[in-house]
């Protein structure tokens, strides 16, 4: 009874917010079986995906001799805001051109176009969604990586913080994959995702080093 009252004062503030138009469309849109799925997909990839750009920046740019503070910063919001724009036009566009392919299915089915109909509206808010969450994931690595460089002020120790940080990122978006995949050890996937990390950090270093 409790979680019922919870989740309808929720909602109830979130109408209040938005719309009621507008979140209706927004709980509808995420009612779509694809919706969730999609953003679960693509939000772990990108994490994956900026966490590497992550580690390859410190390493390019914080394990150095003299290292500069404010350009290991600048890169990695600069790298991160680079993932996330193109990440976001990707998935839209990719989305996009997936829904279009599913609308003119349900068309040929019913015999009738479905221009401005609440379906479209449904799947261009789905798209919108998808990309929005996909667009968060690079500044979440950011966020991990940059606080330590941000609060620490050696930047010797704070890159290696920071290091640490990006790895265990690896570890709990492998651990909650393992989870959402109802595996029998879900650790082990976050283990084996870290050690990815540490893989991707030592072939950094190695050619750190070499050149």
């Amino acid at each position: 009874m409790s979680n019922w009252r919870d989740e309808l004062n929720r909602s109830a503030v979130m109408s209040r917010l938005m719309g009621p138009a507008r979140y209706q469309a927004v709980r509808s849109a995420l009612r779509m079986p694809e919706t969730y799925p999609s953003m679960r997909r693509y939000f772990i990839n990108t994490v994956f995906d900026s966490t590497f750009v992550v580690l390859g920046v410190i390493i390019g740019t914080a394990l150095v001799t003299d290292p500069v503070d404010r350009m290991v910063v600048l890169t990695i919001i600069t790298s991160c805001l680079a993932l996330t724009m193109s990440t976001a036009v990707a998935v839209y566009e990719a989305e996009r051109l997936e829904q279009r392919i599913r609308i003119m299915e349900i068309e040929r089915a019913m015999l009738r176009k479905l221009d401005r109909s609440s379906i479209e509206r449904t799947s261009q808010i789905s798209v919108i969604l998808i990309a929005g969450v996909n667009a968060f994931a690079p500044w979440l690595a950011a966020t991990v990586t940059l606080l330590p460089i941000i609060i620490i002020g050696d930047m010797a120790v704070a890159a290696w913080v920071s290091i640490g940080a990006a790895i265990c990122l690896l570890f709990v978006t492998g651990l909650m994959m393992g989870r959402l995949g109802k595996k029998k050890s879900p650790m082990l996937n976050g283990f084996r995702m870290a050690a990815i990390g540490v893989v991707v950090f030592l072939m950094g270093m190695l050619i750190e080093r070499t050149l």
